[in-house]
């Protein structure tokens, strides 16, 4: 019983971990996109939250982000190498690109 235990344990934490470092790598991705593509300030970032959503595929794996001086809350998601933006919310409506 105590190896079941054992097992089932190993089995939660590994699965934690790649659950945490994929989030923690679509995140990095998402802030390195803004700064070098979008030409933003990585001070303008005030908030880079990753979480796992309920959409299908890539887009399970979200990033909001939140820019200074900017009411609306954006929504990315990386795909094969690319950044998509999902969509935005402003002024609590949602608007999906």
């Amino acid at each position: 019983m105590k190896k079941i235990l054992f097992g089932i344990s190993i089995v939660i934490l590994f699965t934690a971990i790649a659950v945490s470092g994929r989030l923690a790598f679509v995140e990095m991705r998402v802030t390195e996109y803004l700064i070098e593509h979008e030409s933003i300030p990585e001070e303008s970032i005030l908030v880079s939250d990753s979480f796992i959503a309920n959409l299908p595929g890539a887009k399970n794996w979200m990033v909001a982000i939140k820019l200074k001086d900017d009411a609306r809350t954006y929504y990315y998601y990386s795909q094969k190498g690319q950044i998509y933006l999902e969509s935005y919310t402003e002024n609590g409506v949602e608007y999906v690109q």
